[in-house]
C-alpha cells in the first residue's frame, strides 16, 4: 500500500476478470481517493496461497472456505461483504457413464477427485451429499492434486494424494477415480456426466430451500488497511458496489452477488456449518466475527 501522486492510495491488488470486476479493472470505474496495482495473475486463486501465507495484496478475492480457515486461524484478513463469483455448485461433480452409472447413494468406498480437499467448490458439493443425499462423507475416498491454501490444515485421513503428473479428468476418463470435482462446466460433447440428476434445477432447488446461495470468491482486505484507513475500505466497498449494479438481474430471481452482511448471513452461516462439519476448521465461527466494525457496517 502506498501514496499516489494524486494523494490517492494504491492498493495491492489480486482480483480476476470477472465480468463486473472489468469496469474496475480497465479504469471505467475510478475514485480519485483510492488506485489499484493490480496483480498480473490469470487465475486468481493461483495466489490464495499469497493472500493467507504471505499478506501480499491489500484487497484481494478470495475463496470463502479460504476465508473460514484463515479466519479461525486468526490470519489478519478481514471480510468484505462484497460477493466476487458464485456459482450453482450441483453440476461440478461428475462421473463417466461409459463405466457404469453411480448415483450420490453409492459413493461409499468410491474414490472422488478433488484439486484439494478443502476447496470452496469441494465443500459445498460435500455438504449438500450429506444434507441432501444422506452421504458419510468419511467413508468417501477423497483423491486429492494439490496442497491446501493454509499450510497449518492437514487432510482428514480419508484422503489420499494422487500420484505426482496425474490430473482428475485424466483419472476419471481413465477409470482410477469413480467421480470428480472439476473447475468448469462439461462441454456438450464431453462423455462424462453431472452425478446429481437435473443439476440446474436441483442448484435452484436448494438455493430456495436454503434462502443461500453457494459463493464462491468474495473480497477481504488486510487488518492493517481496515483499522489504519477505514474510510479507504468504505470507498473500495462503494466501488465494488457500483460495478456490481451494472450486472442485469438473474432472470430466476436467483441473487448469485449478494451484497452486504444481511443480504450475505444465510449463504455465510451455511458455508460455516459445512466448514465446521467437514473438519475445515476447529471451531465453528459465527458470522459477525468475519467482519470488523468497519465493514460490518457496509
Amino acid at each position: 500500500m502506498a501514496a499516489h501522486e494524486s494523494a490517492a492510495i494504491t492498493l495491492r491488488t489480486l482480483l480476476g476478470d470477472h465480468p463486473y470486476t472489468r469496469p474496475l479493472k480497465q479504469g471505467a470505474i475510478s475514485s480519485p481517493r483510492v488506485a489499484f496495482e493490480f496483480a498480473d495473475v490469470k487465475v486468481p486463486n493461483r495466489a490464495f496461497k499469497q493472500v493467507v501465507r504471505d499478506n501480499a495484496f491489500d484487497l484481494a478475492e478470495l475463496a470463502i472456505i479460504t476465508y473460514l480457515q484463515a479466519k479461525a486461524l486468526g490470519k489478519p484478513l478481514v471480510l468484505l461483504p462484497a460477493t466476487i463469483v458464485a456459482r450453482h455448485q450441483h453440476a461440478y461433480l461428475v462421473y463417466n457413464p461409459a463405466r457404469g452409472e453411480l448415483a450420490a447413494s453409492d459413493l461409499a468406498g468410491r474414490r472422488v477427485g478433488v484439486r484439494s480437499y478443502p476447496v470452496t467448490t469441494a465443500t459445498w458439493i460435500r455438504g449438500i451429499l450429506a444434507h441432501d443425499h444422506g452421504v458419510e462423507l468419511d467413508r468417501v475416498r477423497w483423491v486429492t492434486f494439490e496442497d491446501p491454501h493454509l499450510a497449518e490444515y492437514h487432510e482428514p485421513a480419508s484422503a489420499e494424494r494422487a500420484p505426482p503428473g496425474k490430473d482428475p479428468l485424466g483419472m476419471l476418463l481413465a477409470g482410477e477415480l469413480d467421480a470428480a470435482v472439476l473447475g468448469a462446466l462439461l462441454p456438450a460433447d464431453s462423455p462424462l456426466r453431472p452425478l446429481i440428476p437435473d443439476p440446474d434445477a436441483a442448484a435452484r432447488d436448494w438455493c430456495r430451500r436454503n434462502d443461500a446461495v453457494p459463493i464462491n470468491h468474495l473480497a477481504v482486505v488486510t487488518q492493517s488497511l481496515a483499522q489504519s484507513n477505514p474510510d479507504v475500505v468504505r470507498e473500495v466497498y462503494r466501488l465494488l458496489r457500483e460495478a456490481r449494479q451494472r450486472v442485469p438481474a438473474a432472470a430466476d430471481g436467483i441473487d448469485l452477488l449478494p451484497y452486504g452482511v444481511d443480504a450475505l448471513r444465510p449463504s455465510l452461516a451455511l458455508a460455516i456449518d459445512y466448514a465446521f462439519e467437514q473438519g475445515l476448521m476447529d471451531r465453528r465461527l459465527e458470522v459477525d466475527e468475519l467482519f470488523d466494525d468497519t465493514t460490518r457496517a457496509l
